[in-house]
């Protein structure tokens, strides 16, 4: 029959974790048979997990590996389904597609090429299949082809591009294209970034048409394995229409996006393109008894949240708030406590901790949410989302004679809009004893005009120690509440305000994240007609970000101790994502901001950028793991390295001072100072 039911199955994997994820993959198995869907495509080492690192070498993993592979191909009956999982051949291991066909395996396409860069260290791991191979791999007792294949199915011929292979130029899907192919599957394991979906989309759009066939292209979901989150995108498409797209960021542990395809309407369109014959041994053929499927009209459309003009804010929103719901249950911790200062970054914390639950309502609803947190007993009985919150989300205040009353009425304002439980501690005594014993040991008094940072750190770190102590009494997570923009130049104590279990918010600037906080007072997510609001954002919105560690007349603010932030977030933009020297930065730097900074203002920014980063470096390797959402990531884990130990660069600095001085010198003016 010249029409197919298909679907791409997006799955909630834990690496290592066999029987849960073998069960999600059975489970939409009998989904897909239950909707009478013939092709059934699953993700990328969804049979392992993808971040399994370097326990892919284990030969227990490969072993469990074909294990589970052998269970799911028994509940295969009347049904194709793709599944991946990682493969040793030639004492080699290859990241592999394999394709079941009612309860026969048909063989193993190889990925060919592997992403080393960024987040990726595929080629630590796996070997790259060459193109046009095909070797014989024994599997038990039964031996079954590997390699670059074509599978004809009763007339029907199915490939692969995994991931990767589909975001190079030289990608397989144009060979496949001679073979013949009318339906290319792409199972793929895609971290999340801001509006990657966009790029995602694009390519399988082009292959459908360039390539003259199907395209079934489906994603991990969720929170994997601590730092990399999946959208769960799923697609199809058909010679250049987009027939169909998946929900992002669900809560449930798998969802089918299927659509009917026409593949006598590709041939029709392959038939009209010339191309060579393709020559090798790459067809495996098998038969399938393919059932009648009805015609459908379908065309795929966006989300309303990804039409609705606020796509950042949104993606944001639904990426940390799924990212820490699966960091949650996969952890089995009991909740999240925060230390709430009232300032941007620990309101944004909190409020993303509300609006998780929110945002699983929508998803799968309450009953299904409480479910999933079976573990955590105390929130069983409850039947609201405020009920749930009081139980999932604590959060203290801290404060000392430096603290004001802006920031208490800001803690307390959003912790009763959302239902979490507050707390409220006066820690100045304890600062002040602390201070008393260093001074009896050194013989002097402290003072603000000879010991500034020193006495901001104490404050800083004598939080940590009573809000571990709230954390462990009830088997919370701690939340360090650190952004990108301080992670990037240091501007945090250690051991003191980025304690914490995972740092939500190190990913994200501070000039865009105080906007997005007042997105989220104002507008808030679109869901079903209507946007989940935080309104209890409102106080903090109305102040200066300030760390509050000064005396009150020192009127402390973080711009005034570091730059302003906006400044500072373009100058890490071009210094670390885009690898410029500090004259470079400054030059761009000078056509960003012409007319706003003075000049003099923009080289001391630089100046002083430069040194903070290279000094701070031991900062950012111990910082709490923290999401990765684009390519401004600065976790020197899986994102951006730079040596604890450097230059410092000195070098360049100097140059950059010589550059300004020289320029300043024939008489350019600049403008009014910041």
């Amino acid at each position: 029959m010249p029409l197919l039911k298909v679907a791409a199955g997006t799955i909630n994997t834990t690496p290592l974790a066999w029987e849960s994820n073998k069960k999600i993959i059975i489970d939409a198995i009998e989904e897909a048979r239950q909707q009478n869907i013939s092709l059934l495509c699953l993700p990328e080492l969804c049979i392992t997990g993808y971040g399994c690192d370097d326990a892919f070498y284990s030969q227990n993993t490969l072993n469990q590996a074909l294990e589970s592979l052998h269970e799911i191909v028994n509940q295969t009956s009347g049904i194709v389904v793709s599944v991946g999982l990682p493969l040793r051949f030639n004492n080699k291991i290859y990241n592999t597609a394999c394709l079941i066909a009612n309860k026969r395996i048909l063989g193993f396409t190889a990925k060919q090429h592997l992403p080393n860069y960024g987040l990726f260290y595929e080629d630590r791991w796996f070997h790259r299949w060459p193109s046009g191979a095909r070797e014989e791999i024994k599997v038990g007792d039964f031996s079954y082809p590997i390699g670059d294949l074509v599978f004809d199915l009763s007339g029907v011929r199915i490939a692969f591009e995994i991931c990767e292979d589909a975001w190079v130029a030289l990608r397989p899907g144009r060979s496949h294209f001679e073979r013949g192919v009318d339906i290319m599957l792409n199972p793929s394991a895609s971290p999340f970034a801001f509006h990657k979906f966009l790029t995602r989309e694009r390519f399988v759009i082009d292959g459908s048409r360039s390539f003259s066939c199907s395209y079934v292209y489906t994603n991990l979901l969720g929170n994997e394995s601590g730092r990399l989150i999946f959208d769960g995108d799923a697609m199809i498409a058909s010679d250049g229409t987009l027939l169909a797209s998946s929900p992002r960021f669900g809560y449930a542990d798998y969802h089918l996006t299927a659509a009917v395809i026409d593949t006598d309407l590709t041939r029709l369109s392959h038939s009209q393109i010339k191309s060579s014959l393709p020559t090798g041994n790459w067809k495996v053929t098998d038969t399938f008894a393919w059932p009648e499927t009805s015609p459908a009209y379908q065309v795929a459309e966006l989300e309303p949240f990804e039409r609705g003009g606020f796509l950042k804010e949104e993606e944001f929103a639904r990426a940390v708030c799924l990212a820490l719901f699966d960091y949650l249950r996969k952890s089995r911790s009991q909740g999240f406590t925060i230390s709430l200062s009232g300032g941007a970054d620990s309101c944004a914390c909190v409020a993303l901790c509300g609006l998780m639950i929110r945002l699983a309502d929508e998803s799968i609803g309450l009953e299904a949410f409480k479910q999933k947190l079976s573990y955590i007993k105390k929130i069983q009985a409850e039947t609201t989302i405020e009920g749930i919150a009081k139980q999932l989300i604590h959060s203290i205040y801290q404060g000392t004679e430096n603290s004001s009353k802006d920031t208490y009425e800001s803690a307390e304002s959003l912790a009763d809009s959302i239902g979490a439980t507050f707390y409220n501690v006066n820690i100045n005594g304890l600062v002040e004893t602390y201070k008393g014993l260093i001074e009896q040991q050194i013989g002097r008094d402290l003072t603000w005009e000879q010991d500034d940072i020193s006495l901001q750190n104490i404050q800083a770190r004598v939080r940590a120690p009573s809000v571990w102590l709230l954390t462990n009494l009830y088997g919370h997570l701690l939340l360090a509440t650190s952004n990108r923009s301080e992670v990037a130049v240091g501007y945090c104590t250690m051991d003191g305000d980025t304690a914490g279990s995972i740092s939500p918010i190190a990913g994200i600037d501070k000039h865009w994240l105080r906007e997005w906080l007042v997105w989220l007072e104002t507008i808030g997510c679109h869901v079903k007609g209507y946007h989940i609001k935080i309104e209890g954002l409102k106080k903090v919105n109305s102040l200066q970000p300030t760390a509050e560690l000064r005396p009150k007349d020192k009127m402390q603010t973080d711009e005034k101790d570091l730059m302003p932030y906006e400044v500072l977030d373009a100058i890490e933009e071009v210094a670390i994502r885009d690898k410029k020297s500090p004259i470079d930065c400054l030059k761009f730097m000078e056509v960003r901001f012409e007319g706003k900074y003075s000049r003099e203002m923009l080289f001391t920014s630089v100046d002083r950028f430069f040194k903070l980063w290279s000094r701070n470096q031991w900062k950012r390797e111990r910082y709490a793991p923290s999401f990765h959402l684009d390519d401004l990531n600065l976790d020197p884990r899986s994102w951006c390295r730079f040596p604890i130990l450097s230059g410092g660069f000195e070098k360049e600095l100097e140059e950059l001072k010589a550059y300004y001085e020289g320029k300043s010198n024939t008489g350019r003016k600049g403008k009014i100072g910041f």
